[in-house]
């Protein structure tokens, strides 16, 4: 099947956007450490997402080329994947609006701390973990090698998320209130979350 490039990255721009860890991460970093310290912790998120990758693939090759039957399934676990993450943002719609929150402390103040964190929060997330296993397979062209495939689209995950934490992180340094703001909070998840539902059927039903 061919590699729909424009779904995956929009797929992949939602999955970025949804608050939770790397938000908070990312906004600690630009308010506390500045661009170039959020920028060394993007770095280490993207690091995250390639090593998620590459031992998704590792172990996806031998069962597509096993059973092609496989997709199937991949893709209706896909679907049901972004469905609860979507539904799951619009039930905390439900909680009382909060800011975006305080990530861990992590330690070193230099740019290589801020790497290992975003590298370490990466990691943590199990969400990144599922898409890279349950959800990248179905983007994965037949029409080549599915190692190198993955390992192709893994980095356009990386890059994706990247130019969304560069965005973010700008527009908090931009602005350092309009971001925290409930409204505007409320706003991205009831956007973002909406949109994965409907993405999430889209792919289990195929279209």
């Amino acid at each position: 099947m061919p590699t729909n490039v424009a779904l995956f990255v929009g797929t992949t721009w939602l999955l970025a956007m949804l608050p939770g860890a790397g938000q908070a991460l990312m906004l600690r970093q630009t308010l506390h450490g500045g661009p170039r310290l959020a920028w060394a912790s993007i770095a280490g998120t993207c690091t995250g997402l390639l090593v998620w990758t590459v031992a998704a693939a590792a172990g996806l090759s031998a069962v597509l080329l096993a059973n092609p039957d496989a997709y199937t399934l991949l893709r209706l676990a896909g679907g049901v994947v972004l469905a609860l993450l979507g539904i799951s943002t619009l039930l905390s719609l439900r909680r009382r609006p909060t800011d975006l929150g305080s990530p861990p402390e992590r330690g070193s103040r230099g740019r290589w701390g801020a790497y290992t964190a975003g590298l370490a929060t990466n990691l943590g997330n199990p969400k990144a973990g599922v898409f890279a296993i349950s959800l990248l397979p179905q983007f994965v062209t037949q029409d080549g090698p599915v190692f190198a495939s993955s390992v192709a689209l893994g980095a356009l995950w990386a890059l994706v998320t990247a130019a969304w934490y560069v965005l973010f992180t700008w527009a908090v340094n931009r602005g350092r209130t309009l971001v925290s703001r409930p409204a505007v909070h409320r706003r991205l998840q009831l956007l973002t979350g909406g949109t994965l539902v409907c993405l999430g059927a889209a792919v289990a039903l195929g279209w």
